[in-house]
């Protein structure tokens, strides 16, 4: 429809380690629209065979970005900041608190599995 703005969201996944939540994780981001961004060390070879069952037929056609490690990230993508919610357990607010609006990228870190995000990550987004 002409006219009508929409936001761009960007999921980022840093060092993930489970192939099954990744292609858990492809589904989604495929079914919404949303780009996916895997910062390695991937915890798993892209041709695992859990991440092609969890991911299905969207793992074929769904395109993504991996990068080398967070800086490679910034470099590439630079995400600006006020745009920028890391997903963790020790934020101040909720994701659903955050100020959305239209025609913006807006981009969702998460960590690993088992390690959360590296505290470096933290150090860049305290307070947001």
């Amino acid at each position: 429809m002409k006219g009508i703005k929409k936001m761009k969201l960007n999921v980022v996944l840093v060092e993930p380690e489970i192939p099954q939540n990744t292609g858990n994780i492809i589904r989604s981001c495929a079914a919404t629209g949303t780009r996916l961004h895997l910062v390695r060390p991937l915890g798993f070879c892209m041709d695992d065979k859990y991440l092609k069952r969890a991911g299905l037929d969207y793992l074929r056609s769904f395109e993504f970005e991996t990068y080398e490690g967070f800086d490679d990230f910034l470099n590439k993508c630079n995400p600006k900041f006020e745009h920028t919610f890391i997903i963790t357990r020790f934020a101040d607010y909720t994701y659903s608190d955050a100020p959305l609006g239209d025609d913006t990228d807006y981009w969702f870190i998460f960590g690993s599995e088992t390690h959360g995000l590296p505290e470096r990550i933290h150090e860049i987004y305290k307070g947001h």
